[in-house]
């Protein structure tokens, strides 16, 4: 279980990461202007309870369902990933958004174990597929599971993950984000890498004709995230990955751009400190 393996420490200075008080939802609009999750004030916390039924957290109303996501993104912001996890698998799928975002993020930068990195990845797709069960309605409860899945099947070969039909899983579950949330920057950012991982691991023939993967398409996507939010380091990041994806050496140096200009992006929290820490030593 993940919860009980070591958690590597956030390596970077996260003061200014805090977002106490107040100044949590002022920053909020910047902060998920990529994944679009709406601000957990009591409303919100509510509405969750109710959609959620009987998977809803017991004994929480909707005041202390509020303070207790705040608090777990707090967590989540200033690179305190494991008290975010922790805090948001408690709630169960009212807080999976939350739990799985900080499992996803740490195992992607903080788990040098290849073994343990897809472990928690799996963990993060259970998460996720609870709350999609739960919260069917909710964009991120689409989006974190093909995040989780996503990730995890790039730790298997792709024999194992085409077999294992998790490239469909995600599609469907990008799908099932846009519809819900057009202007979620980061499903655009991952549908573009899905159509150009799939044609980089394929070719575009195969890759159109069994998987709908267009070359094309990528693009779309990935102009659409960097339009959304074009100060995110990792929208940059993934566009010099789908360039090198679809086009190899010949787009080298538009790669190295994109890089470069996310490695000089000032972060917002935590997460985009990673974001932008890797860029750099990529091209260092």
């Amino acid at each position: 279980m993940a919860a009980k393996s070591a958690w590597a420490p956030f390596p970077h200075d996260a003061k200014a990461y805090a977002y106490a008080g107040d100044a949590l939802k002022k920053a909020w609009p910047k902060l998920h202007a990529g994944d679009q999750e709406p601000y957990p004030d009591a409303k919100r916390a509510a509405a969750l309870i109710a959609a959620a039924g009987k998977s809803a957290p017991k004994g929480l109303d909707a005041e202390a369902l509020a303070t207790a996501l705040q608090d777990a993104w707090r967590a989540f912001h200033r690179g305190d990933f494991r008290a975010a996890f922790e805090a948001g698998e408690a709630l169960g799928p009212v807080g999976a958004s939350v739990a799985v975002k900080a499992l996803g993020i740490h195992a992607s930068y903080l788990v040098d174990d290849d073994a343990e990195k897809l472990k928690r990845f799996e963990r993060a797709a259970h998460l996720a597929e609870a709350a999609v069960k739960a919260l069917p309605d909710e964009a991120n409860a689409h989006y974190r599971h093909a995040f989780a899945l996503g990730r995890y099947s790039q730790g298997l070969s792709i024999a194992k993950a085409l077999k294992a039909g998790i490239a469909g899983k995600v599609r469907a579950a990008l799908d099932a984000t846009l519809e819900r949330a057009p202007k979620h920057a980061e499903a655009h950012t991952a549908m573009a890498l899905y159509h150009a991982e799939i044609i980089g691991k394929v070719g575009a023939m195969i890759g159109g004709l069994t998987y709908g993967a267009k070359a094309a398409e990528a693009d779309r996507h990935i102009r659409a995230a960097l339009k959304l939010t074009p100060d995110s380091p990792i929208a940059h990041i993934e566009h010099g990955n789908v360039l090198m994806l679809l086009h190899g050496d010949k787009q080298e140096d538009a790669a190295a751009a994109a890089y470069e200009k996310a490695g000089k992006l000032k972060p917002l929290d935590a997460m985009e400190a990673l974001d932008a820490a890797y860029a750099r030593s990529q091209i260092e």
